[in-house]
């Protein structure tokens, strides 16, 4: 069963040609983001630099919700192109254009050009804690064992 959340986008001036984020197929948990780069732009990534990316949009999520922006895989798998602080998280209160934060993990450079699909935009519910300060806590089979406790690994 779907579940459907509405969301009120703007698009911005210089994003008037460009799709809105989209899903590419019925099943797609995320909406692929376009980079709204200026018309003759092309960026240029080169091996371990990171660019901050257009998206020509803004958006007005309802409260207890966030946009999660994850990596296409196909550009990380064939480019080495990923979302550096993955996933990145839109706050349901953040009315400023949405950009994408990207870093290139391979070793060749990568041009970007005005339109290319650069990130998937994933709508997600959240929660908000509220802390209560305790001098102990309750004690549980893992305890204080950290990374690697649980298992051998690779």
């Amino acid at each position: 069963m779907k579940t459907a959340v509405d969301i009120v986008v703007q698009r911005l001036p210089h994003a008037g040609d460009l799709p809105l984020p989209a899903y590419q197929s019925a099943g797609a948990a995320g909406m692929d983001i376009a980079a709204a780069l200026s018309k003759d732009e092309v960026l240029t990534i080169g091996p371990g630099e990171r660019a901050l990316v257009p998206s020509g949009f803004a958006m007005a999520m309802p409260e207890g919700y966030e946009g999660q922006m994850r990596p296409r895989s196909g550009l990380a798998l064939k480019q080495g192109v990923t979302v550096l602080n993955s996933p990145g998280t839109i706050d349901a209160d953040y009315r400023g254009e949405v950009r994408v934060l990207l870093v290139n993990l391979g070793a060749e450079r990568v041009e970007i050009r005005r339109g290319d699909r650069i990130a998937q935009l994933v709508i997600q519910p959240v929660a908000q804690a509220r802390l209560s300060e305790s001098r102990e806590l309750e004690q549980s089979l893992r305890g204080s064992g950290g990374f690697g406790s649980t298992g051998t690994g690779g």
